[in-house]
C-alpha cells in the first residue's frame, strides 16, 4: 500500500469524492478486483464507492460494459479504444460521477514487442452536470515492471492516482 503523511491513496481519493459529493465505479480485468478492494478498505467508502465490475474476458466487456465487438476485435482488449469505453461504460451503468477502467497484461507472459508485460492503459470517465457539454474520457497508456502480483498493485494504485487528479482538477 503506497502511504504519506496523508494517508494512502485510496484515503486521500475517497477524502476528495466526500469533499466534492461525487462517486465512482470501476471496470477492472487485468486487476481482476484489486481497486475495488482497495477502495473498500477504507471504513466509509459506501459513501462515494458504487461498484467494481471484474471484466476479464472479451464476452463481460461486451455484455456488462458495452464495449463493442469491433473495438475487441480490431485492437484487443489491451488497447486505449477498449478501456475508453470500459470507463464509460461503468461511468454510465452505475450513474455514477467517475469510471475508472484497467486493461492491461499483468504477465508474466503474454506481451509482445508492441505491448510487453506491464502494458496497461488506464480509462477514467467524466460525467459532469447535465448541458455542461463537460463529461468527457481519457486514457493513458502506462508500461510498469514487477511481478504479476507487483504490476497489478501498481496498476490498481496508478488508477487511483488518475481519478485522484482529476477530482482534485474538477474534471478532465
Amino acid at each position: 500500500m503506497t502511504a504519506d503523511t496523508d494517508g494512502s491513496i485510496q484515503e486521500r481519493l475517497g477524502t476528495a469524492l466526500r469533499e466534492h459529493d461525487e462517486t465512482v465505479a470501476v471496470a477492472e480485468s487485468c486487476t481482476g478486483g484489486l481497486i475495488g478492494s482497495l477502495l473498500t478498505d477504507v471504513p466509509g467508502s459506501s459513501d462515494y464507492f458504487d461498484r467494481s465490475l471484474v471484466t476479464y474476458s472479451y464476452d463481460a466487456k461486451r455484455t456488462e460494459l458495452a464495449v463493442s465487438r469491433e473495438a475487441l476485435d480490431e485492437e484487443g482488449a489491451v488497447s486505449e479504444r477498449v478501456a475508453r469505453q470500459m470507463a464509460g461504460g461503468v461511468r454510465d451503468r452505475a450513474d455514477v460521477t467517475w469510471g475508472v477502467s484497467t486493461t492491461g497484461i499483468a504477465g508474466p507472459t503474454g506481451g509482445t514487442e508492441e505491448k510487453p508485460v506491464g502494458t496497461v492503459f488506464i480509462g477514467v470517465a467524466y460525467a459532469a452536470p447535465w448541458d455542461t457539454g463537460d463529461s468527457g474520457t481519457r486514457v493513458r497508456r502506462y508500461e510498469f515492471d514487477g511481478s504479476r502480483t507487483e504490476i497489478k498493485r501498481r496498476i490498481a494504485e496508478q488508477a487511483l492516482t488518475d481519478v485522484l487528479d482529476a477530482v482534485d482538477s474538477g474534471g478532465l
